[in-house]
């Protein structure tokens, strides 16, 4: 396996185990039984515990923000902003089914999780809130401007998260189409004029 690669895999399984335990019971010992290699590879790359839950913390970050800037609303502003809005949940909800740990982490951050971890998630927070301020700023279709464009994308923002750590806990009750169907129907009941027609 490459450098690279090594390093991956010892992240995925150090990041699972934080997930799954949470950041007191992680060692270098247990990581390296769970990559099937040595403690002196975990060493060799991340110097100390120290280090590795560093750059755990640190993937998990970047492989959010990378999920999230590929789903954040987008397109133009002619577009009904439900579909586009309807389009990123979709987004950010299979981007959490396909990659629990790192949503796991981001959404639910277990007990002892550093404040490097919880600064990181609260300044993509506010990137994320700020973006969805700028869809819904034109109101949701019903030529309503939101008279409070960051409390709407805030309230979008919270709706989304809880959503996400429903499906992530119970998957099986809660799955993505079960979620977005329910959205629809709240969208319909929110901005009635826009509400799709019958076949």
């Amino acid at each position: 396996m490459t450098a690279p690669g090594r390093r991956r895999q010892i992240l995925d399984v150090a990041a699972e185990m934080v997930a799954e335990n949470g950041f007191h019971d992680i060692s270098i010992e247990a990581v390296a039984q769970g990559a099937g290699i040595s403690r002196p590879i975990v060493y060799e790359h991340f110097g100390d515990l120290a280090g590795l839950l560093e750059a755990v913390i640190g993937q998990v970050g970047e492989r959010a923000l990378t999920q999230l800037a590929a789903v954040l609303p987008s397109g133009p502003e002619s577009e009904d902003p439900r579909d586009r809005l309807l389009a990123a949940f979709r987004g950010y909800l299979e981007a959490a089914r396909s990659d629990p740990t790192t949503w796991r982490l981001v959404l639910m951050p277990p007990e002892g999780a550093p404040e490097t971890l919880r600064g990181g998630i609260a300044v993509g927070r506010r990137a994320v809130v700020a973006q969805l301020a700028d869809t819904v700023r034109g109101g949701l279709g019903t030529g309503e401007r939101s008279p409070d464009p960051e409390l709407t994308a805030s309230m979008l923002s919270w709706v989304a998260d809880e959503s996400a750590r429903l499906m992530l806990t119970h998957p099986d009750e809660y799955p993505v189409e079960r979620i977005l169907d329910h959205a629809r129907w709240v969208l319909d009941q929110i901005a009635p004029r826009l509400a799709r027609p019958g076949p």
